[in-house]
Parts: C-alpha cells; sequence; structure tokens
C-alpha cells in the first residue's frame, strides 16, 4: 500500500507537470496574438527558448540553489547536475521536472512585458540569470525552507513566487528599454493593438486549462482523502477566480470605456488566475470568487495607471496581470485565509507576514533586473535600431517570417 500510494503521488505530480508545461504555448499565444504580426516568429522563438533553456539551466544547478540545504535561510546550497535517486512521498526528480515547468514560467512571463524592442541575444543572457539566480534564490526564501517561510509567509503555488517575480522583472526590462516607436505620442499614450486576438483568446484558455496542473498539482500529492479533497477544493477555487476576474474586467471595461474589451476580459481571467494561486488552498469558494472580482477590477486600472500616467509601455499587459494581482493575490491571503486570515479573526500576524514577503521580493525582482537590463544595455545592447523595430524583428532577428 505504501508503494501504491508513492506512485499515486508520482504520478499525480507528473501529470500535473506536464499541464504546466502545456502553459508555455498559451503564453506564447497570448503574447503573440497581443503583439504585432511582424514580431510573431521573435516572440515563438523566445518562448521555445525559455522552456530549452531554462530546463538544463535548472536541472544543472537552479534546482539545488532553490533547494539545497539552506545558507542562513537565504539561499541553498549549490550542487551541479542533480541525479537523485530518493524518493519519499514522490521522487526527487519528479519534483525536480515539476519545479522545472514552474522556473520556465517566471522567465516567460518577461517576454511580454519587453516585446516588440528587445534585441535577441540579451533576451537570452536574461533567460539564464532568471533561471539560475533570480527565481531560484527568492523562491529558496519560502519554498527552500529560509527566512520567508520561517516568518510564516504562506504562497502556496507562486502568486509572488512565480508571477510576480518574472512580472517585477519585466517592470525593470520596460523601464530600462523604454517604450515602441510611435507609443507616446505628443505626451499621450496610442494604443498599439496587436495582430491576432483569436491566438490571445485560445492562449488564455490554455493557461487556463494548464493551471489545473499549476495549482491542484501543488498539493505535491494525491494518495489518500486528505489530498482528494485538498485537489478538488483548490481546481474549484482557482476555477471561480477565473471566471470572476474575467467578468470583472469585462463589466469594468464596458462602464468605463462603454465598450465590452474583450482583451481586458482575457487578462481578466489571468489575472484570477494569478490572485488565486497564494491562497488558493485556504480560501473559502466564496472568499476565492471574490478575490477573483476584485483581481479583474484592479486589472482595468492597473493597466491604465501602468500605460497613460506611468508611461511603461507593457504590450501584454504583464505587469498588471503577473505583477500588481501576484502580489494582490498574495496580500489576500492574509485577509481571506479560513485560518489565520483577518477576515476570519485571524489577527493582522499573517497579513504582516505577506506584506514583508511580497515587499522583499518585489525589492529583490525589481532591483536584481534593474542591475541586469542595466548591465546588458551597456555591454552588449538591449534594444534592437529603430528600423529593425518599425520594419519587424522576425526578417533582421531571424530571417524569417510566422506568416507567408
Amino acid at each position: 500500500m505504501e508503494e501504491l500510494s508513492i506512485s499515486i503521488n508520482n504520478v499525480w505530480v507528473l501529470v500535473a507537470t506536464f499541464l504546466v508545461m502545456f502553459m508555455q504555448p498559451g503564453f506564447a499565444m497570448v503574447e503573440a496574438g497581443f503583439t504585432r504580426q511582424k514580431n510573431t516568429a521573435n516572440i515563438l522563438t523566445k518562448n521555445l527558448m525559455d522552456f530549452a533553456i531554462g530546463s538544463i539551466l535548472f536541472w544543472f544547478i537552479g534546482y539545488t540553489i532553490m533547494y539545497g540545504e539552506s545558507i542562513g535561510g537565504l539561499i541553498g546550497m549549490p550542487s551541479l547536475f542533480i541525479n537523485d535517486n530518493g524518493i519519499g512521498d514522490y521522487a526527487n526528480k519528479t519534483d525536480l521536472m515539476f519545479q522545472t515547468v514552474f522556473a520556465a514560467t517566471a522567465a516567460t512571463i518577461v517576454s511580454g512585458a519587453v516585446a516588440e524592442r528587445t534585441k535577441f541575444n540579451a533576451y537570452l543572457i536574461f533567460t539564464v540569470v532568471i533561471t539560475v539566480l533570480i527565481y531560484p534564490i527568492s523562491g529558496h526564501w519560502k519554498w527552500g525552507g529560509g527566512w520567508l517561510d520561517q516568518l510564516g509567509f504562506l504562497d502556496f503555488a507562486g502568486s509572488t513566487l512565480v508571477h510576480s517575480v518574472g512580472a517585477w522583472v519585466g517592470l525593470a526590462g520596460a523601464i530600462v528599454l523604454g517604450p515602441r516607436v510611435g507609443k507616446y505620442v505628443n505626451g499621450k499614450a496610442k494604443a498599439i493593438p496587436g495582430h491576432n486576438l483569436t491566438f490571445g483568446a485560445l492562449g488564455v484558455f490554455i493557461l487556463w486549462f494548464g493551471w489545473f496542473g499549476f495549482n491542484p498539482g501543488s498539493q505535491l500529492g494525491a494518495a489518500g482523502n486528505e489530498n482528494t479533497l485538498a485537489i478538488a477544493h483548490i481546481a474549484l477555487t482557482t476555477n471561480l477566480a477565473a471566471a470572476g476576474g474575467a467578468i470583472a474586467a469585462l463589466l469594468t471595461s464596458w462602464m468605463r470605456y462603454k465598450r465590452p474589451a474583450l482583451s481586458l476580459a482575457l487578462n481578466g481571467a489571468l489575472a484570477g488566475l494569478v490572485a488565486i494561486t497564494a491562497g488558493c488552498n485556504i480560501v473559502s469558494p466564496g472568499g476565492a470568487l471574490i478575490i477573483g472580482l476584485l483581481a479583474g477590477i484592479i486589472l482595468v486600472f492597473s493597466v491604465e495607471i501602468i500605460d497613460q500616467k506611468l508611461r511603461v509601455d507593457d504590450p501584454v499587459g504583464a505587469i498588471s496581470v503577473h505583477g500588481v494581482n501576484g502580489a494582490f493575490g498574495t496580500l489576500a491571503v492574509g485577509l481571506f485565509a479560513t485560518d489565520g486570515g483577518l477576515f476570519y479573526g485571524g489577527g493582522a500576524q499573517l497579513l504582516i507576514s505577506q506584506i514583508i514577503g511580497v515587499a522583499a521580493v518585489f525589492v529583490w525582482a525589481f532591483g536584481t533586473g534593474l542591475i541586469l537590463f542595466k548591465t546588458i544595455k551597456a555591454t552588449i545592447g538591449l534594444r534592437v535600431s529603430k528600423r529593425i523595430e518599425e520594419e519587424g524583428l522576425d526578417v533582421y532577428e531571424h530571417g524569417e517570417s510566422a506568416y507567408n
């Protein structure tokens, strides 16, 4: 029976791994659809390389930096080429595979925020750094038993540790890069529509589907009644938050802009998914729906503020979806957690821990992102020339077009 239980747990975690891996084409479709036709091959290549390079580097060293024996609660003891045949509730290599697809997710979030103007070789350097250092180190603080874990910070599947990390690095990149040519005219933001909302919608549905591996898979086991009930609960809260996010974003855009915007509704669904990821295991279904509804509303206003007030050009809304709503969802745990949340009589201690965790990860990811992108800019260069940007990265950077 013990061996059967271990087998069930392994199969479940690996199935969840494959679902999360399927999120990679989801991200590719969203980013390609929300950007212009002339840059589609560039977007697809970046998403492919995120997963390929991330898979090798996370196996090479990133996994042990995240999960190795803790050094002062800050970083895991590095070790090269993990090849551990150990087995507890599930095989160590199963855990490596599951954590690898999470690392790839964090890396690919940046792609959308810096789309349509970044040199491909510069982007590859970033992919290496986030996979080897930025994501594993802050991940160790919680999931590796580091200082945030000891503080009582909660982030079940990575609203902050995965999504916000990628978004805050993307924010740094978008700031250092500057806006796309023609984005701001006479001091006013100009919309640059994506070329294929069908791709965008398909990508969102793929991501919604893959999230049922992302969140329920983070239970890290399926054997026994406790795991069964937990997986079912997590799946329900995940779905309700996504639905709430889509509806709230649609209605908010309808009231504010006098039209029900599909692009904002799609990003609203993703905002709800990101927001619920931190507390999907410890909030009620009703709480999950409220979190999703709030995330959809926040999404619309965040996109407007970042685009028009802060003048940061984020072509796909990645900063609002993954950064702002990743932070919101993590803070919401301190309010809506049925065990320890402020709204459930738990006091403010959990909320304080959540605030500290969100702030610390922002400082780490945004700060290292600024250093990284400024270093690349000062050395090999970060941005393509104006001519390449205007005519498209596909032909100049890759020698081929997505459409012929």
